[in-house]
């Protein structure tokens, strides 16, 4: 078991790594410029110049959210001090079976992590709908200036 401490230096070890250059970019255009309305969005970017900052941010909040399912991060330390990975959860929710159901992708484990750790919030459903209109908030005001 570890003591809040250790939970507390492992939450800041992994803002170090959020905090790495091309980490923050990837971060950048994720929550800015990446807002997928089909599937077929994020097998576009898959498949495009941003396959990189796509998978480099998915992997980072699938690798968070293990650290925390799995007990070696306090989840409501976590869930206290980050809120980023509701939102990057909020954008591929709605395509998440779809994404599931890629040939050789076994359905059961693509970002299997973030949905345990996001789903299990208390009121999962209600920060996710906030993420979303924040985001889209955000995506039309960018848009008109």
């Amino acid at each position: 078991m570890n003591t809040k401490q250790e939970d507390a230096n492992l939450i800041l070890r992994l803002y170090e790594q959020r905090r790495d250059e091309t980490m923050r970019r990837a971060r950048a255009w994720f929550l800015k410029n990446f807002n997928p309305q089909s599937v077929q969005d994020i097998f576009a970017v898959i498949g495009g110049e941003h396959s990189a900052d796509f998978r480099m941010v998915t992997s980072y909040w699938d690798m968070a959210a293990a650290f925390v399912n799995h007990g070696a991060i306090d989840e409501q330390m976590f869930n206290d001090i980050n809120t980023e990975h509701i939102a990057i959860y909020a954008k591929l929710q709605p395509f998440l079976a779809e994404l599931c159901a890629m040939p050789g992708l076994p359905p059961y484990l693509y970002l299997k992590n973030l949905e345990l750790l996001v789903m299990r919030t208390p009121d999962a459903e209600e920060r996710i709908a906030v993420m979303r209109r924040f985001m889209k908030n955000r995506a039309e005001s960018s848009a008109t200036t």
